[in-house]
Formats: C-alpha cells, structure tokens, sequence
C-alpha cells in the first residue's frame, strides 16, 4: 500500500516514526525536543505556548523524512488544555500537565455537581487536577478575564491536527481524547456542556467526535490526517492490545489499563473511564508510588541505582523472610488514603537484613500495582496477558516477582515509540478506508511488538502467599481500604 506517519508530541519532545503500511515496520524515524526552556532541576512548566509543538515537529520532520508519506497520525500528550478566542488564536497558553494549582478547583467542581458519584455516573470519572474540566474551573476563578474570552477548546492532539489540516473551519478529536477531558462520556458517547458550563461560566464550542478510522481531512499537498488521539490510547493502539491484556506502567507512579467492551462507572473514583483507539474502552487505574518506592529504598541503603537495588532484593527470597512494605509514601489513591504513609512491617532480627528490604520495596510496589489490577478484575474485566512497561521492567527483581505476583503472563517488550507506532497504525487504517482497502471497523494488523514472556509457572503458588501477606497488613493498617 505505501508508507505512513505517526508523530507522537510528547510534553518533552517530538518523536516521528515512518511505517510500512502493511506490516508496520518501522522504515525511518526524527526526533526533536521541544523548545521549552526549562532549568536543570526545575519542574516542567504548566504554562506552554502551543507553537512550540509545531517547531518541534518541523525539526524532527527535517531532512526529507516524510517523503513519499501518504497519511499522518498524531499522538499528543493528555490533559493540555488549548483555551481559543472567537478567531481561533490561542487566549494564553497551553495549560499541560498535573497542575497542583488546580487542585482546589477539582473539589470545587466535585461539590458543584453533588459529589464523586455524580461525576463518576456522568462521565465516568471524578475530577482530578490534571483534567481539562478542572482547568477550565481554574481558569474561570484565577483569570476571568481569560475564561470570559475563551470560545473554543482543543486539546494538543486536537489542535496539532487542526494546524496541519490549515486551521479549517471545523475541528475535530477521537473518543480517546475525549474521554479524558472531563466534559465527554464515555458510556453515552456524547459531550456533557453543562460540565463545561459549570467549570466555565459559559459555553464553548467543541470539536467533533470522529469515528476511530474516519480521517480528520487532507492538506492541500493530498496528505490524508488521521483522527489523532491521546499518548495512553496510541501507546495501546501501538502494542496491539485486544481483551485479555492489560498494561501496567512503572514509571514514579503506577497506572494499570485494560481492554474492555463498556464504559465502567465508579463511584470511589479508583477507576477513570477512557475510551480507546478502536472503539473499545480502557479503563485505568493509578498508583501513586511504583518506581518512586523504588528510588527511595535505594537511597536509604546508600545504593546509587536501580540495578544495585535489584541485585541486592535477588539475594533475598519471595516474601522477604516476612518483611512488608506498604509504599504509599506519597499518601495513594488507590486505594484511597491521599494522607497516609508509607508502613514496613514484619520486622523481627532474621529479617532485618538489607537484602530483604530491597526485595520488599519491589514486591510492595508490585502488589500495590496488583491491587490496582483487582480493581479492574472486580468489576468483571478480563486479564489474561499483561504488558509491562517502563525502564523498571527491565530489572530483574521486577521480573522475577512480577508474574507471580500478578497471576497472569507477563510481557516486556522490547522499548518503542509505540505511542508514535500507534498514531502510524491510525494513519494505515484511515488511508486504507479511504482507498476502500480496509474495513472502517477492524484496523490493519501489523506484527506485534519483540518482547520477552515471563510466565508464572510453579510460583504461582508462592506469589499467591506473598500477596496474602501484603494484604494483610494492608487490612489491618488500613481496615476496609478498598471498600466503595
């Protein structure tokens, strides 16, 4: 058929990946930073000029890399909040990432409409303050001079595919995107702007939610521009993620998604209701500390890395000789104790050895992790198959106890763009619709991503008694933790 793009517009950078169409072999790839000046040290900024994107992508888009290119797919990062006046020019900057100055504003918000449930019942979420709804409420209360000029929303993927497409006249998004910002339902398919209203102060348009294979448009060079969607729904369009798998994330903190045929409302706010790249839903679960529980182990033994940290837990045996770490060092939210600390117990004089608490740290924060997938399984999704993700994965304590501790396979793939990978594969499955080549509801199937399987095997059993364990002294640290 030809080849195709996928760009991924990360908050860090502009990653580009040229793929075959028909097998997704990845044939070229760019990269570029994105020229945001941050300080070593400093906190990435939550106030962004959109333009920066686009100077990004053309960097890494030099030297003749889409050459021969016939569709783009666009993967931008999640909850940028792109505020646009009645002529479309931005009415200040891109407002990215978890923005600790919304927090106020998500409680706000969540006691306007009649509490957590009332939230979770209309969009499938509770407010938090990475959220584009919350932001909106930020917004409204700090700059009202900003909110009141403020006619029209985007997203980054949103607003990258409106500026290749030349601004047109109408905008559009995926399912994807919008399920995360906190004004569209998952469940009903449709946006809620009363929500934007009462964020707001008043209403402002929208853009249209097109199907998972539709095309956003063309250039006027005849370049086809796929729908886009969020980095989580591409980086799982990428993998290749179908019912039975999910994907556990290590990065700080934790996240678990999955697969799953309907929209899942949840009232103690532990699961957030997104929609996938393909129609499906991806309901998502976060931890607050994985590797962070890692990172802070290693400082406390004085070891400088995360390899000494896990060679030093494979000296230890599964249960850590009955030490436990609870690692909700930066309180948690699931389950829900945003003000708690972190607990290691079990200590008596055989386990107080520095090798059973380094292999501590890795199975607190893989039963955290496993808490999380029980969320899910509890509310009847299936898991069968998990991907692990992130440079954790690689270690092998992680490796040794992951399996046994989840219950299920485990898969490390080997490291991609898979967000860039699936924003190529969207492009694939939109040119071929368009050429009449490709079914509009089944995407193109491209070879699945070299990975390494890890299967429970005979631990099985030993996993099943160290998650006992932690639960344990999980109940009697925190009675009823997980009870909605």
């Amino acid at each position: 058929m030809g080849i195709v793009a996928g760009l991924d517009s990360s908050p860090d950078f502009t990653r580009i990946v040229v793929c075959d169409t028909d097998t997704g072999a990845v044939l070229r790839q760019g990269y570029a930073p994105h020229p945001v000046d941050t300080p070593d040290g400093a906190a990435r900024p939550s106030d962004v000029d959109p333009q920066a994107w686009l100077l990004s992508l053309g960097e890494a888009a030099g030297g003749g890399l889409l050459e021969g290119v016939q569709a783009i797919g666009v993967s931008a990062q999640q909850n940028a909040l792109i505020p646009l006046d009645a002529q479309g020019n931005t009415v200040r900057p891109a407002i990215v990432g978890g923005d600790r100055r919304a927090q106020v504003a998500a409680a706000d918000l969540i006691d306007a409409l009649g509490g957590r449930e009332a939230w979770a019942q209309a969009v499938g979420c509770v407010p938090q303050a990475a959220q584009p709804v919350t932001k909106l409420r930020w917004l409204a209360k700090a700059e009202p001079e900003n909110a009141r000029r403020t006619a029209a929303l985007l997203q980054a993927h949103d607003w990258l595919v409106w500026q290749l497409l030349g601004r047109p006249v109408r905008r559009t998004t995926d399912r994807g995107g919008a399920s995360g910002t906190g004004y569209w339902s998952a469940a009903s398919g449709g946006y809620r702007t009363d929500l934007v209203e009462l964020a707001l102060g008043h209403q402002a348009m929208l853009p249209d939610v097109i199907g998972p294979s539709d095309a956003a448009g063309t250039t006027p060079e005849g370049l086809l521009i796929s729908a886009g969607t969020g980095e989580t729904m591409a980086a799982a369009f990428g993998l290749g993620l179908g019912f039975g798998d999910a994907v556990v994330s290590l990065g700080a903190s934790g996240s678990v998604m999955a697969v799953h045929p309907e929209a899942l409302a949840d009232t103690s706010g532990m699961i957030t209701s997104l929609a996938d790249a393909t129609g499906m839903h991806l309901p998502v679960v976060t931890t607050l500390n994985a590797v962070r529980t890692l990172r802070g182990t290693a400082e406390l033994l004085g070891l400088s890395d995360l390899e000494s940290l896990s060679d030093l837990a494979m000296k230890s045996t599964p249960g850590s000789h009955g030490l436990v770490m609870l690692p909700y060092l930066e309180g948690e939210r699931t389950p829900n104790l945003p003000h708690t600390a972190g607990t290691l117990a079990g200590l008596r004089r055989e386990s107080m050895k520095a090798e059973h608490l380094a292999r501590a740290a890795f199975e607190g924060m893989l039963c955290g992790l496993a808490d999380a997938l029980d969320v899910l399984r509890g509310r009847g999704v299936e898991v069968r198959r998990i991907f692990l993700l992130g440079k954790a994965a690689e270690l092998s304590a992680v490796q040794a106890a992951a399996p046994m501790l989840f219950g299920a396979q485990v898969v490390v793939p080997q490291p991609a763009d898979y967000a860039a990978i699936g924003a190529a594969r969207q492009a694939a499955w939109a040119l071929g619709v368009s050429q009449g080549t490709l079914d509009p509801r089944t995407p193109p199937v491209w070879q699945g991503a070299a990975a390494q399987v890890l299967d429970p095997g005979d631990e099985l059993a030993v996993g099943q008694a160290v998650r006992q364990q932690f639960v344990s002294v999980r109940e009697q640290t925190h009675p009823g933790a997980f009870r909605s």
